[in-house]
């Protein structure tokens, strides 16, 4: 499991204070974003070369407890899944052993060029399948 401090801004709440839906998903995509950084890859230079990206294709979340301004949260990433081409991963969103958000996401590796679906680099399915990270 990999794990990232989200603080929660005042920019990331409603008007009453809790944090609003959509920003768990932007909360996890930042830990899955340096999840992908500790095993020694940064985006745009996959990007450039060999030339894929990662896109989310689905998700799915329940939202438990809320958080609030100025919480300091962890975001968790776990591999649950890996295929070919995709990757499924369990995240959650957590107040020290408090859950206040979890579920799964599913991304999808596309070429650049096409943004047609193709295979996961094999240097990124070896540093995964060993946990390696930088």
């Amino acid at each position: 499991m990999f794990s990232i401090p989200i603080r929660v801004y005042y920019e990331d709440t409603d008007a009453g204070g809790v944090v609003y839906y959509a920003n768990y998903f932007k909360f996890m995509e930042r830990a899955r974003t340096e999840w992908l950084r500790g095993l020694g890859f940064e985006q745009d230079e996959l990007a450039r070369d060999p030339g894929v990206l990662f896109a989310v294709r689905s998700a799915k979340l329940e939202f438990l407890k809320p958080a609030r301004f100025n919480d300091l949260l962890e975001t968790d990433v776990t591999v649950l899944e890996r295929g070919r081409a995709s990757l499924t991963f369990g995240q959650r969103v957590r107040r020290r052993d408090e859950v206040l958000c979890e579920g799964e996401v599913r991304v999808a590796c596309l070429e650049v060029k096409s943004f047609a679906p193709c295979p996961i680099p094999a240097t990124i399915l070896s540093r995964i399948d060993t946990g390696a990270t930088s």
